[in-house]
């Protein structure tokens, strides 16, 4: 499969969505400025940046209300599954009523069984405690699942259905899993891994999932897609990513970033461009 994708300017009209981004941590402090800037040059006009703690969570919230465009999550990441406790999902809480048109997102929360940073029974626990609790705060989910696919789904059909929907972000299974995901009706995240030599498996989610069901993501500063493997990752290298998929769908990048906005928007309930906040 090829993937040396070189990208050209979407037409005038079109755009893109990074559904998940973490403009907060330290890689992008320096020039945040200048990312979210070349992001809107590049019609990456909306960003959601992502929490994965309580200060990182804050740090999205602020990052939201000052910028346009931007819209935040909140949430404990598996990783840090020992620091959820009654005081963290209050503030956690608190932060989604402060600022309810920017905070669009409950995440990123699920398992992680790769680095396992916390035990597993912990990450479990927390899992199952936020996703009922986005459910009360009514937002959809944003699902973070490494070598825990059977886990993490048992997990959600415990606890579904979920009114809001949910995605499962940066998505690394295979296409029977795919399906079973898309049964729960959440929609999958495809991100810049899918423009690697080694992603056949990704590359086949990529070409036949319904592509109303697909959103797009950079998960910067990590993953960066090719050619820029080994750089931060920045949003506006969201076009690559759409761009190897619409190549491998057979379509054109503007189709991929029409029904990726649409799916991005409905999912967020984000107003249309012109009208962000």
């Amino acid at each position: 499969m090829k993937t040396k994708i070189q990208p050209r300017p979407l037409s005038p009209g079109y755009g893109l969505i990074d559904s998940h981004c973490h403009l907060d941590m330290e890689a992008s402090q320096d020039d945040i400025d200048d990312l979210i800037d070349s992001a809107q040059k590049c019609q990456i006009h909306t960003i959601i940046t992502i929490g994965i703690d309580l200060a990182s969570s804050q740090r999205a919230v602020e990052l939201a209300g000052h910028y346009p465009g931007v819209y935040a999550s909140v949430g404990i990441h598996p990783h840090s599954a020992e620091d959820g406790n009654d005081a963290v999902y209050e503030q956690l809480t608190a932060l989604v009523r402060s600022d309810s048109d920017k905070v669009v997102a409950y995440g990123e929360i699920g398992l992680d069984y790769a680095k396992k940073y916390a035990p597993v029974e912990r990450q479990r626990q927390e899992f199952s405690r936020q996703l009922a609790l986005a459910k009360d705060l009514a937002l959809p989910i944003i699902i973070h699942d490494r070598d825990a696919h059977q886990e993490t789904l048992q997990l959600l059909k415990d606890q579904g259905p979920f009114p809001a929907g949910g995605v499962m972000h940066c998505f690394s299974g295979d296409m029977p899993f795919a399906c079973q995901v898309l049964d729960l009706g959440l929609y999958i995240s495809i991100p810049g891994i899918v423009t690697f030599k080694n992603a056949a498996e990704l590359q086949k989610v990529a070409q036949e999932i319904p592509l109303d069901r697909m959103l797009l993501e950079t998960d910067g500063p990590f993953l960066t897609p090719v050619p820029f493997r080994g750089k931060r990752n920045r949003p506006e290298y969201l076009l690559y990513t759409a761009a190897m998929v619409a190549e491998l769908r057979g379509i054109t990048c503007e189709e991929v970033a029409q029904q990726t906005e649409a799916n991005t928007r409905q999912l967020f309930s984000l107003p249309e461009q012109g009208d962000e906040q």
